[in-house]
């Protein structure tokens, strides 16, 4: 009996952070598809992640989908947490470690913003406005001592994040955490390449949001900042725009699709 209670907290920190990466998944599949539809000209935006869960809220039964994805949202958060405090994968007190383990954190605090932003959304009080609280926090970092040199690092560590994104789909290592060992070589060889095309999606947004706080950065100037709407933005103002935002708009897809992939299959330690 007492071990079961003391498994009760492992089992429910796990399932909350399944919940929570189909949370993930529904909001980048959505920012994917509406920006897939802008580039095919069959309506839809360049959008982020607050208007992914504005579109949400604006389905049938939207307040109700848009709650459940907050509350997975939630769970995502929680679990990261627990991933940071806990370390229950063993990471470690060594610079490595403990550089992971606040990465863990960061992450944690970024969705809590997006969960927040959905409770507000179904309070009637609309979202935290993502672009001009970006651009806020960027003017902020700007006007103190070395302002210009956070925003540029904040920018180059961005960045690093992007070509990490890259170096996971080309190097495969995310395989490690997802057990698919009752799926057929096709079924793997399926899910490892919608895994690899999000993961490379996700790194070029990563990149572009990195450059626009660079350039905030060299310029002085917060306006230049910009998040994930506007970098699929920017990718469609360049050369065949339509055609790089739409494979783009498709990783994006992709990257929902490896979040679910990872609700079902990840190996997930909570350590408690």
């Amino acid at each position: 009996m007492t071990q079961q209670i003391t498994q009760h907290p492992s089992l429910w920190v796990e399932r909350l952070a399944r919940f929570g990466y189909i949370s993930k998944g529904v909001v980048y599949g959505v920012v994917g598809l509406l920006a897939a539809q802008a580039a095919f000209g069959s309506g839809g935006k360049t959008t982020d992640t607050e208007g992914a869960l504005q579109e949400i809220v604006n389905q049938p039964f939207g307040e109700f989908l848009l709650a459940l994805v907050a509350i997975g949202l939630i769970g995502y958060v929680i679990f990261r947490f627990v991933q940071a405090i806990k370390d229950p994968e063993n990471k470690g007190t060594d610079a490595k470690g403990l550089a992971q383990r606040f990465g863990y954190a960061i992450n944690g605090l970024i969705y809590a913003g997006i969960a927040l932003s959905a409770v507000q959304i179904i309070l009637g009080s609309g979202g935290g406005g993502n672009s001009n609280s970006r651009q806020d926090w960027t003017a902020q970092l700007l006007s103190q001592p070395f302002g210009q040199w956070l925003v540029g690092a904040g920018g180059a560590f961005t960045i690093g994040l992007g070509f990490y994104e890259f170096y996971q789909a080309f190097s495969g290592k995310f395989r490690r955490k997802l057990d698919l060992h009752e799926l057929d070589d096709s079924e793997r060889k399926l899910v490892m390449g919608i895994s690899r095309f999000g993961l490379v999606a996700r790194g070029i947004v990563f990149c572009i949001i990195g450059w626009f706080l660079i350039q905030a950065a060299t310029q002085s100037d917060a306006s230049q900042a910009g998040g994930l709407g506007e970098a699929l933005q920017a990718i469609a103002q360049q050369p065949y725009g339509p055609w790089l935002l739409g494979i783009v708009a498709l990783g994006l897809v992709a990257y929902g699709g490896y979040m679910v992939i990872q609700a079902r299959y990840s190996r997930i330690v909570t350590g408690l």
